[in-house]
């Protein structure tokens, strides 16, 4: 995907704490940039704005994958892109991308698929269509599919 297709992106740079005695990026640690990027893109979508109390509809990840490409190194620069690619009944499905700070220095690539829960340990519930239109707004198209 081409990086001018993410309409958000945070940036982030690695911590020692975040590397391995190679000093690279630890492979868990690219949940947890994903986890960075996606709470970033939810405050740039509005959702905190509009729920300010943090009482939200409540999301729970069934899906995470990271493809590496390059290895991310200490104290290096990344950028962490976001998009929402499609909404379903119950699911929003996120596309990442991690990238050095020149434009093609592709890190690497991940998906995740969240689902909505009306509670805490609760089953799959619709997406509100508020939350829908916020994203779909953001993202300047349609998301349902």
């Amino acid at each position: 995907m081409a990086r001018s297709d993410f309409r958000f992106h945070v940036s982030k740079r690695v911590r020692y704490a975040e590397i391995d005695a190679q000093r690279v990026v630890f492979n868990s640690r690219y949940l947890e940039y994903f986890d960075i990027g996606i709470t970033e893109y939810w405050r740039a979508v509005g959702v905190y704005d509009r729920w300010p109390d943090h009482s939200s509809p409540e999301f729970h990840v069934a899906r995470a994958e990271v493809d590496y490409k390059v290895p991310i190194l200490l104290d290096e620069e990344i950028d962490i892109c976001v998009r929402c690619s499609r909404v379903g009944r119950s699911s929003m499905t996120f596309l990442f991308e991690l990238h050095g700070k020149s434009r093609d220095d592709l890190r690497a690539t991940g998906i995740e698929v969240s689902v909505h829960v009306a509670e805490a340990q609760g089953a799959p519930a619709p997406v509100p269509d508020e939350l829908l239109a916020m994203f779909e707004t953001f993202e300047g198209r349609a998301l349902r599919g």
